[in-house]
């Protein structure tokens, strides 16, 4: 899961790295791993939170009866699961990672490897600082960059659609 748990104690935005494939995973049997992968893949896959429910239960009627704690890891905690899904749309793809800041730390714990470590603490801030401004470089940028100012304002979406205001989903349908 999410949080102290991957060193990045108290942020809000923790429970959005839901628990990865691999502790699923782990709870099951190798034998049964790839239609797993599939079901699990469906739930994260999926159109909308509403389609994402229903694989969850999908994934928990296959699997419950017999693997019960692995089923345990997917349906605890579907809110933070599913947490993206309160996101715009733009950004479910960035927000669906598992390991963002190991993915961003890989070329610096590569390179220290190859040089068997920075020598000293200054030295080796100035190769981590070096090696990350080069690496930016190469990150992807973000979907709907102009959508991340809303985000942090505390805008309300729905389906990965703004909404003006709460209740103008329901007038709209009338």
């Amino acid at each position: 899961m999410g949080g102290a748990a991957r060193g990045v104690p108290g942020h809000p935005w923790t429970t959005l790295l839901g628990p990865q494939t691999a502790n699923v995973l782990a709870a099951l049997p190798t034998s049964v791993h790839a239609g797993a992968r599939r079901a699990l893949a469906e739930i994260t896959g999926a159109q909308d939170r509403e389609h994402a429910e229903q694989a969850i239960a999908q994934f928990a009627a296959d699997y419950g009866a017999k693997w019960p704690k692995a089923v345990a890891k997917v349906t605890d905690d579907i809110e933070a699961l599913l947490a993206f899904y309160d996101f715009p749309a733009e950004h479910w793809v960035h927000l669906k990672t598992t390991n963002p800041v190991e993915s961003t730390f890989a070329t610096v714990r590569l390179r220290t490897r190859v040089t068997k470590g920075p020598g000293s603490k200054q030295a080796g801030l100035a190769m981590a600082f070096k090696l990350l401004e080069a690496a930016e470089q190469r990150w992807r940028a973000v979907n709907g960059p102009h959508l991340v100012a809303l985000v942090r304002a505390g805008a309300v979406f729905q389906k990965g659609v703004l909404i003006a205001r709460p209740g103008q989903d329901q007038e709209a349908a009338a």
